[in-house]
């Protein structure tokens, strides 16, 4: 029998690295941000946000610990990056990834994550080698189904053999809502059009996107419609951009440990733009999704060249969809 849905919300820090980077909030300021919308799950980004990583010290955790306490969040999630190109010459072997990952588990930990998001490169070999050490620390291991992959992809179910045959309760995914663009995103285009696409071309690609044609013929139509260098970059968009079955999350659900909730653009109605979070939700609610939605917002890199970015907004606006979505009585507060 499928338990109720316990689903949470929380945000990762990622949402706000525009404003990270060009210095102006603060790893505190962006947990302050996220308590203040009663998202109180908080996914982290080592290398982005915690200078000196991974050689913290004792004193930054007993900060962290202290800032979690102050603004009662919770440290859900830490997402791990492996740089398999860290030597010149060869990639790392796989004693050496193995290694890094262990680190990277034992970093979640002293955060007190309770789930590390893999990135889908990562092997099976590696993931299978750390299940030991995630025992010892403690931590979910789920590996990130990302655009273009998706979960019928021979690279996620190859894993998913794996984690079967393995049998560890330890091993699992972390879907990324990208695998469920139900439209092309407008940020996209219009960024493409400031960059001098064709209006009549751009209209045809977002149409054929919405019909789901095949991202090769749209490449040839546009070519045939003498599309410019950047009406066939539009077009390639579609090579990587997906719709995929949101129903396919309920053959995965008791693997499932975490929802990389990302979006492009949140609307004055708290209406997400392309993303299919309409369908999505209550397919995670049907199947008794216990965790986090980590709202991620990517919509930054897409109107940074001609807008001012306000990630808050734009979080605090995702929030309110996600706390409507998930059934909370009261919105009001985010």
């Amino acid at each position: 029998m499928t338990q109720p849905a316990q689903i949470k919300r929380g945000v990762s820090l990622y949402s706000f690295q525009e404003e990270f980077f060009l210095r102006k909030m603060t790893l505190e300021d962006c947990v302050a941000a996220c308590a203040r919308m009663g998202a109180y799950g908080i996914e982290t980004l080592a290398e982005q946000m915690m200078p000196g990583f991974p050689h913290l010290d004792d004193a930054f955790y007993d900060g962290w610990h202290a800032m979690m306490a102050k603004y009662g969040t919770v440290p859900v999630c830490h997402d791990m990056f492996l740089d398999t190109k860290r030597f010149k010459g060869r990639t790392l072997t796989l004693d050496e990834q193995v290694e890094s990952v262990v680190r990277d588990l034992k970093h979640a930990s002293r955060l007190g994550c309770t789930v590390m998001r893999v990135l889908v490169f990562v092997t099976p070999e590696v993931l299978e080698r750390c299940v030991p050490y995630a025992e010892q620390y403690g931590v979910r291991m789920g590996l990130e189904v990302h655009a273009p992959l998706h979960f019928d992809h021979p690279w996620i179910l190859r894993h998913l053999e794996n984690m079967e045959r393995v049998g560890s309760p330890l091993l699992g995914f972390v879907p990324d809502m990208g695998i469920f663009t139900d439209h092309y995103p407008p940020v996209m285009i219009g960024r493409f059009l400031r960059q001098g696409a064709t209006p009549e071309i751009a209209e045809h690609i977002r149409r054929e996107y919405d019909r789901r044609t095949l991202a090769e013929y749209v490449i040839n139509d546009v070519r045939e419609m003498g599309g410019n260098r950047v009406d066939i970059a539009m077009a390639e968009v579609l090579r990587h951009n997906l719709w995929s079955n949101p129903r396919h999350l309920l053959e995965h659900m008791d693997r499932i440990f975490h929802v990389h909730a990302k979006f492009y653009e949140m609307d004055e109605n708290d209406q997400e733009t392309s993303l299919g979070y309409e369908q999505v939700i209550p397919i995670l609610r049907q199947g008794g999704f216990s965790g986090y939605l980590a709202s991620e917002y990517e919509g930054n890199r897409h109107i940074q060249d001609a807008f001012e970015v306000d990630s808050v907004e734009q979080v605090r606006r995702h929030q309110r969809m996600l706390a409507r979505l998930i059934g909370e009585r009261e919105v009001q507060h985010v």
